[in-house]
């Protein structure tokens, strides 16, 4: 019964830390390093993170700078950001790349809002997804005669508590980002 809960509560954890990371890429019209780490850049020939490859720095509230350690490598990250889906075009001098966020118009709000509130739902499907999972082994035990029925109801509700608990904090990272998104 304890492993089935550990288990279960372990993985409700990474469902919400996957979910943080998954926040932290998203644009919400200031500066975050965070927005390139989907991004790869073909070094010799091996798709390679910017921050590996560069110093990643917030340099003003709205621009991002990348010094590369190596500055042959300068126009592949330039390409990299170019092709990518963030949708901001870097400016290069040759030794540094800055790339400016502009400030994101309300409709523009309202879409990454609509597309976080989908992100953080689809999270909660997945924590209820393992709590079902969880009930379906407990019950399985309680058929096996592994639990009593006591047991089993005991289970059923940390398994619950467990639910709510992380649902809530999915809750909670959403309110954040919204906030932080809607902020002008």
């Amino acid at each position: 019964m304890k492993e089935v809960l550990e288990h279960t509560e372990d993985h409700m954890q990474k469902c919400v830390s996957a979910l943080s990371d998954d926040f932290a890429s998203i644009r919400a019209g200031r500066a975050n390093p965070a927005v390139l780490d989907k991004i790869r850049v073909d070094y010799y020939g091996t798709p390679t993170a910017i921050n590996q490859l560069a110093a990643v720095a917030v340099s003003e509230a709205r621009i991002l700078t990348i010094q590369p350690w190596d500055i042959s490598v300068c126009r592949a990250i330039e390409k990299a950001i170019q092709t990518s889906d963030i949708g901001i075009n870097p400016q290069s001098d040759g030794k540094i790349i800055r790339i400016t966020f502009p400030p994101l118009t309300e409709e523009r709000r309202r879409d990454l809002v609509k597309e976080i509130s989908k992100m953080a739902e689809e999270r909660k499907i997945a924590i209820r997804n393992m709590r079902r999972d969880a009930m379906e082994k407990l019950k399985g035990m309680k058929k096996n005669s592994e639990l009593t029925e006591d047991e089993l109801k005991q289970a059923e509700k940390k398994t619950q508590d467990l639910t709510d608990k992380y649902c809530k904090q999915v809750d909670g990272a959403f309110e954040k980002k919204q906030k932080e998104i809607m902020e002008i």
